[in-house]
């Protein structure tokens, strides 16, 4: 029984010149390796976002539900950001 299913697959034209590239430049043996180790990477991050999203973010949200004054308001949130990044914020 096989273990790989054969796809086929449209991309941009950039990053089909991309794959073609790293398979080009000897770092994968081929461009199904790119894809896979793509698709890998892609898990990885997304198991990191779930596991944040169920530690800290959960977690935060429960606090938030228990405490409501915790809270901090959008004018709050803006002026946070404004004194920590003043050249990135709009109109000021």
């Amino acid at each position: 029984m096989r273990s790989t299913q054969q796809l086929s697959i449209t991309l941009p034209i950039e990053m089909a010149a991309e794959v073609r590239a790293r398979v080009a430049s000897g770092e994968y043996a081929s461009e199904s390796e790119v894809i896979r180790d793509g698709l890998r990477v892609l898990r990885v991050r997304d198991q990191a976002v779930e596991t944040w999203l169920r530690g800290q973010v959960v977690a935060a949200f429960d606090a938030l539900k228990v405490d409501p004054s915790r809270a901090l308001s959008a004018a709050d949130v803006r002026a946070a950001l404004k004194d920590e990044h003043p050249r990135g914020a709009k109109g000021g």
